[in-house]
């Protein structure tokens, strides 16, 4: 944890800022090992955790010296004891401008005089998207609670199910398995059930709450997700619910169908296959994600697929082909046709693409990847067929 701290303290002194007051849990997990409500201050030379709440619970978990965590709630009080006394002549001082909520910022500007708030947090995702092996090891967990809900849904898959039932199976495994019930992504009003799982005509309607095969849910009041509805043989089947453990994500996608596919399904489903397999093995340290994105169309150009490629209907198309994935679901890189960044050794990518038939069917793969020199690891532990029950 002092090692993340002190790489984040090098880009303070970088970018000349007083310091960065961090208070979103995600963040104060990944420096501290604690995610009780707090405010983790850190100054070019120095840092402090103050907590607001739960203070003994943090006293237990955090992976810092005891000497860097305080109780308090008060903004005004850490401004004083901490960042006034510093010393620095810097006046801009970096938080999370993209989540911080409008009276919180307020409350900070009263309680900083003087100081001006920038945005810290494309420094901490930067900083993110590098896994160590701790977190590595954390994914990994997490894939093996998403497996156990794979082999849940080839167990509670059978004809006349229904899409809820099929997902309650497999979330009811999650769970067994060490999940923890819950999944971060960084937008405000986010609202999902525990993860898209579709079938038959279903597969086609496509919410605007998620940028993938959603699912309708149960009502319009949570438009994603399984719905009442029963599920027939020969129509394929999509399940996407992540898992979260020990606070890192899994996020892995698989085909189903009960009895056999019909062929154009399966035609399908072989050449998305092949196309994933492609990114697999050429994806290297210091690739474009716009380059990866470029890769996967032309193999679905090869493979005469460019219409089914990421198709939605309707003459709409993804442009999209993963994210990054670690502390949440969807962070950076995110490899698209508008991502330039690089991705570099020890990034996790969930590589999360479709194919959709208008005529015949929708299917999807994704697997997760920890991008290594020497060739990529495949991280999602599930077969990568499609699952013909």
């Amino acid at each position: 944890m002092e090692k993340r701290i002190s790489i984040l303290q090098e880009k303070i002194r970088q970018q000349d800022l007083a310091g960065v007051l961090l208070q979103y849990s995600r963040n104060i997990l990944y420096y501290t090992g604690t995610a009780q409500p707090s405010y983790l201050a850190v100054l070019p030379d120095d840092y402090m955790l103050f907590v607001r709440s739960g203070y003994d619970f943090a006293l237990n978990e955090i992976c810092i010296p005891g000497s860097k965590i305080r109780e308090e709630r008060k903004p005004g009080n850490i401004f004083r004891d901490f960042f006034s006394a510093s010393g620095t002549e810097a006046k801009k001082i970096g938080t999370e401008l993209d989540i911080v909520a409008v009276e919180q910022f307020r409350e900070l500007k009263k309680n900083f005089p003087g100081y001006e708030f920038v945005n810290a947090s494309p420094m901490v995702l930067e900083q993110r998207k590098t896994k160590d092996p701790s977190e590595i090891a954390r994914i990994k967990k997490a894939c093996n609670a998403i497996h156990a809900g794979h082999e849940a849904a080839m167990s509670a898959l059978r004809e006349g199910v229904t899409e809820l039932e099929l997902a309650a199976a497999v979330e009811n495994a999650h769970r067994l398995a060490g999940h923890e019930g819950i999944f971060f992504i960084r937008m405000p009003d986010f609202f999902m059930s525990r993860g898209p799982i579709s079938s038959g005509p279903n597969l086609f309607r496509i919410s605007g709450v998620v940028y993938t095969i959603t699912g309708v849910g149960l009502s319009p009041a949570v438009p994603a997700g399984p719905s009442m509805r029963k599920i027939s043989a020969g129509e394929p089947v999509i399940i996407d619910i992540p898992t979260l453990v020990e606070g890192y994500h899994a996020d892995q996608t698989r085909t189903y169908c009960i009895g056999k596919a019909p062929g154009q399904v399966r035609s399908m489903y072989s050449d998305l296959r092949a196309i994933a397999d492609d990114l697999i093995a050429n994806i290297k340290p210091g690739m474009k994600c716009s380059d990866i994105y470029k890769m996967a169309s032309g193999k679905a150009g090869e493979l005469a697929r460019p219409d089914h490629f990421l198709n939605f209907g309707g003459g709409r198309k993804s442009r999209l082909i993963g994210h990054g994935i670690g502390l949440e679901l969807n962070e950076p890189p995110i490899p698209s046709e508008y991502d330039l960044s690089p991705v570099e050794e020890n990034y996790v990518i969930a590589l999360d693409m479709h194919m959709m038939d208008e005529s015949s069917g929708v299917v999807k793969l994704e697997d997760m990847i920890l991008v290594k020199n020497g060739g990529n690891e495949i991280l999602t532990r599930s077969p990568r067929e499609l699952f013909e029950v």
